[in-house]
């Protein structure tokens, strides 16, 4: 997704939802480089669910390699003719692709001038992009940061309905292993967020 704006200042609790918001799209939307699984071997976490997960992502990315977890992210996502997992909110919400979530999503976009980079293929409701969107929002982007009814809004409408079950079949994905802990990361995190949702006033 494009962006607009920079050097927003924005609460550090935010900033740190964004932050993840935008790790796991990487994570998703290609395989890490050498770098990348570098910094995750540096993450630390609580005793929470969360951070838990995070505790093993990094372990497990000190015990592997990009080469690796290459071989898993195509296996996972590309594979011959189609990878073990379809990643996709029209997929999880009616069986099919590019169906009626999508072109939800694609007015909304519009309505928030997000923009689908020159550079991207894939559709807009893959759980890559949905992830790049939200971190967006609540930096500040594509725009001013969105306000929480903004961001529960975008997040119940796209990704609540299907993203934790998506993190789930990642964890129990036959050939997972590295993407295991991402699935475990991206299902706690969407756990939480969907409860701080919840607990918002409309």
């Amino acid at each position: 997704m494009t962006a607009t704006a920079e050097n927003i200042q924005i609460a550090e609790e935010d900033a740190l939802r964004a932050d993840l918001y935008d790790f796991l799209g990487v994570l998703l939307a290609h395989p890490p480089s050498a770098d990348l699984l570098k910094q995750a071997e540096g993450l630390t976490g609580d005793d929470s669910d969360l951070g838990q997960a995070i505790q093993a992502l990094s372990r497990i990315a000190k015990a592997t390699n990009a080469r690796s977890v290459e071989s898993e992210f195509n296996t996972l996502f590309i594979g011959l003719g189609r990878g073990e997992l379809l990643p996709y909110a029209s997929y999880y919400l009616t069986g099919f692709l590019n169906e009626k979530p999508l072109a939800t999503l694609r007015s909304d976009m519009a309505r928030l001038a997000i923009t689908r980079a020159q550079n991207v293929y894939e559709p807009e409701d893959n759980i890559a992009s949905l992830m790049e969107m939200m971190a967006g929002m609540i930096r500040g982007r594509f725009g001013k940061p969105a306000d929480i009814a903004q961001q529960k809004e975008f997040f119940n409408k796209h990704i609540g309905l299907w993203a934790g079950h998506f993190f789930a079949d990642l964890e129990a994905a036959k050939n997972s292993v590295f993407y295991a802990a991402v699935g475990a990361t991206g299902k706690a995190f969407m756990e939480i967020e969907s409860h701080a949702f919840r607990m918002t006033t409309e």
